[in-house]
């Protein structure tokens, strides 16, 4: 008998060695395909299948039941792979922030963020734990910022999860901090849960910072006493030329009431005050939903920039204020 090279003689069945022909089908093709998927540890790939199967295509050629067995052990070895859960661990980026059990002490909270809490829009996300230690991938979650100072509370802000389902294991919000935690008073979050047909919550304290520079303004209208928020998004990381820029404007309602203003309208000024001259090419922000109103702003050199606004409401009174960017 003739073999091609590396692959191994497999003698043809007979009734006084059929032991023989066991093993070394077992031994030379088999055993080969379940040591390698073996060593692919959680890839689980059969991709290497067909090349270690037809290693010899004269000695394989009708060995039907070889290639079932190989294809047994395969996917023996695939399902049990693909049945391992792997929890999500937190993204490299996240910094966690404050965890805790709910009140009925079914689910575990863990809230994480991008870096420490400022005043200003702060994006979360929020990992839930079933009482097994199992993430909890569907629920619907509100989030509830409150300020206790020393004569009064305030509430802030926020945009909880629009999806029901975590993305990558989280659930993404954002909270807008009206003010630093101090002296004047210090800031919890309330995360409300429900799934699986329970309401649950936990509430938990935060620190807020005051960041280097301002990414939080407010303005009243003269006309009805209105007051309203302005965060800044982006850019994060300004560069020379044209720039995606973003802003948040919220409505002050009441002290615990704050809706996102969707009915205004922007004018973007860039100004570089050392210099005396602006830049061309602005796109003034415009509403995007949920309170976001994106535009472009072009930075023509290096340096301190104000970023000018007016903002306008349907009546056209207008409030301003400018955002300071230095690079």
């Amino acid at each position: 008998m003739t073999s091609n090279a590396g692959a191994v003689d497999i003698p043809s069945p007979t009734r006084k060695q059929p032991w023989l022909y066991f093993w070394k089908v077992w031994w030379g093709h088999a055993l080969p395909i379940f040591s390698r998927q073996i060593s692919l540890a959680r890839g689980c790939s059969i991709s290497l299948l067909p090349s270690v199967i037809l290693t010899d295509n004269n000695t394989m050629k009708n060995n039907t039941w070889l290639i079932l067995w190989a294809l047994f052990a395969t996917t023996f070895l695939t399902t049990s792979c693909d049945t391992e859960e792997d929890t999500p661990e937190p993204a490299t980026a996240y910094e966690k922030i404050a965890e805790g059990q709910t009140e009925t002490a079914h689910l575990k909270v863990e809230v994480y963020a991008t870096a420490a809490l400022t005043t200003g829009y702060n994006p979360l996300y929020i990992a839930l734990y079933d009482e097994a230690g199992k993430r909890v991938e569907q629920a619907d979650i509100r989030l509830m910022p409150l300020m206790e100072m020393t004569d009064k509370k305030h509430a802030a802000p926020a945009e909880s999860p629009s999806s029901e389902k975590a993305v990558a294991g989280y659930f993404p919000g954002a909270v807008v901090f009206t003010m630093p935690s101090g002296d004047m008073g210090t800031w919890s979050l309330t995360v409300q849960v429900q799934a699986n047909g329970q309401t649950d919550k936990v509430t938990l304290p935060v620190t807020v910072q005051e960041p280097a520079t301002p990414r939080l303004k407010s303005f009243v209208l003269a006309t009805d006493g209105s007051k309203y928020f302005v965060a800044y998004l982006q850019p994060q990381e300004p560069k020379v030329g044209v720039n995606d820029m973003e802003v948040a404007v919220y409505r002050m309602a009441s002290m615990m009431d704050f809706p996102a203003a969707t009915d205004l309208t922007l004018e973007l000024a860039p100004e570089m005050p050392t210099m005396g001259h602006g830049s061309p090419n602005n796109v003034s922000p415009v509403h995007t939903g949920q309170g976001h109103y994106k535009g472009q702003v072009n930075f023509t050199m290096t340096g301190l920039w104000y970023l000018h606004l007016t903002l306008r409401d349907t009546s056209g009174e207008a409030g301003n204020l400018y955002f300071e960017v230095n690079f």
